[in-house]
């Protein structure tokens, strides 16, 4: 698929990179990282929730378009796909999910926010140097298996990441900040949907894009992720005693 393959040192950073994130994903097996519902002053000064959510994941497309020549770029090619794709996740993520979440007065600790933006540096500039530096993607990469089933990956979780966040957002009234048991979609079946979906979406661009720092983000997010899944369920069960006894962390019936 690929006939340009990248320098040594990149490939040793990023595998380096991805070792990292198997590493953080231990550490956050055992401790809950100190946002949203688990968000503490312990860890110091506190900064807006949204405007966190908006300065860390706007980083990424800073970080990864100072990589892009924009008018250059070959945009109808299937790089110029992928490209798009990550793009339409994260001005989303950045300019949309932050004006719809019901937060008020919620804060989060401005050290997370900036592990995160770090995060989103290193992840946005691994991409967007492979994407502008050292993929050759020929046209019939659009009928390859791994193109077709990592961009169906890619569409139906960010489907259910959006459609999952949705009903988190709605089930909370204006100028509320209470939780409650979310019942609908695919919350029926997993307590965490909106995660799993980012897992799966994830998963397929690293599978639609063939690549070796699409892979490490999809073991960050794992390593970010799975232990946010099961936090969070061992939290509903915690807080609400009528919680449904069938619902699984992640993986529905299973897991």
């Amino acid at each position: 698929m690929i006939d340009y393959l990248p320098s040594p040192g990149y490939v040793v950073f990023v595998c380096c990179w991805a070792l990292t994130g198997i590493g953080a994903g231990i550490y956050l097996l055992r401790r809950e990282a100190p946002y949203g519902r688990y968000s503490s002053d312990k860890w110091g000064p506190m900064i807006s929730n949204k405007l966190a959510w908006l300065l860390m994941e706007a980083t990424v497309l800073v970080t990864f378009l100072i990589w892009i020549p924009l008018r250059t770029f070959p945009w109808r090619s299937p790089a110029g796909v992928m490209v798009l794709l990550f793009l339409l996740h994260y001005v989303h993520r950045s300019f949309v999910y932050p004006f719809m979440i019901r937060t008020k007065g919620k804060k989060m600790p401005v050290v997370i926010m900036l592990s995160a933006m770090l995060f989103n540096t290193v992840n946005g500039s691994l991409l967007g140097i492979w994407f502008t530096a050292f993929n050759h993607y020929p046209d019939n990469t659009f009928f390859t298996p791994s193109f077709i089933t990592g961009l169906l990956l890619f569409l139906a979780g960010m489907f259910i990441n959006w459609w999952s966040d949705y009903q988190l957002i709605h089930l909370r009234k204006k100028n509320e900040t209470g939780y409650k048991i979310p019942q609908a979609g695919l919350f029926k079946y997993i307590s965490s949907p909106n995660l799993a979906g980012e897992i799966i979406e994830w998963g397929g661009f690293a599978l639609l894009t063939w690549s070796l720092p699409a892979l490490a983000f999809f073991i960050w997010t794992c390593a970010n992720l799975v232990p946010r899944a099961m936090a969070n369920h061992r939290w509903y069960q915690q807080q609400f005693p009528e919680y449904p006894a069938n619902r699984k962390a992640l993986l529905p019936f299973i897991w």
